[in-house]
């Protein structure tokens, strides 16, 4: 599992059937401390019905997420939930990044 912070949408005029009526979101990757994992983004398939500027969690495990989908597909990375909050060492550090 990790977080991340749903900086967009994918549209895209052509896409394996495996996405149809799916939601693609652009995800970049944040530490725990609510700072930017990576200067990368990727793309998610949405099961938790997030937006833009969401904390999310996601599963990464491309096996797993297949299996959440319930069929062989091309996908690696699903938005699980949008958090609401992350408490670090009994101190809460989100919201209030």
């Amino acid at each position: 599992m990790k977080i991340g912070r749903v900086v967009g949408t994918v549209v895209t005029p052509v896409q394996h059937p495996a996405y149809d009526g799916h939601k693609l979101l652009a995800v970049r990757p944040l530490d725990p401390d609510g700072s930017e994992a990576s200067d990368r983004m990727f793309t998610a398939v949405d099961r938790a019905q997030a937006g833009v500027g969401d904390i999310v969690l996601l599963m990464a495990e491309g096996s797993s997420v297949r299996a959440l989908v319930g069929e062989k597909a091309p996908i690696r990375c699903a938005v699980v939930g949008v958090i609401d909050e992350i408490a670090l060492d009994g101190r809460v550090v989100f919201p209030g990044w």
